[in-house]
């Protein structure tokens, strides 16, 4: 009886079974969080891209926010988020200028 190396294992400690079903949940959580992230991300570079000040701007002071969450919540290391937050900045300043 051969079993595939890809099929997951079922968990016979409760404790397992419940660490199994958390990170099922976390997972969800994390992955909408990072969907946020670049979708916020994507949208200031769209409207730099497209030349839009008031648009940059605006779409920037949201993004600043999501990225600040997502540091907080310990998902992205606090100096990534400064990272990203610097560069989209820059491109929103060059854009004004």
């Amino acid at each position: 009886m051969a079993t595939s190396s890809k099929a997951k294992k079922t968990v016979r400690i409760a404790s397992g079974r419940k660490r199994a079903r958390q990170d099922v949940k976390l997972n969800a959580a994390n992955s909408a969080l990072r969907s946020k992230f670049r979708t916020a991300v994507k949208g200031v570079l769209k409207a730099v891209a497209a030349g839009d000040k008031a648009k940059a701007a605006e779409t920037f002071k949201t993004a600043q926010r999501v990225i600040d969450s997502i540091a907080d919540k310990g998902m992205f290391h606090k100096n990534k988020a400064a990272r990203h937050k610097s560069r989209l900045s820059a491109k929103v300043k060059a854009l004004a200028a």
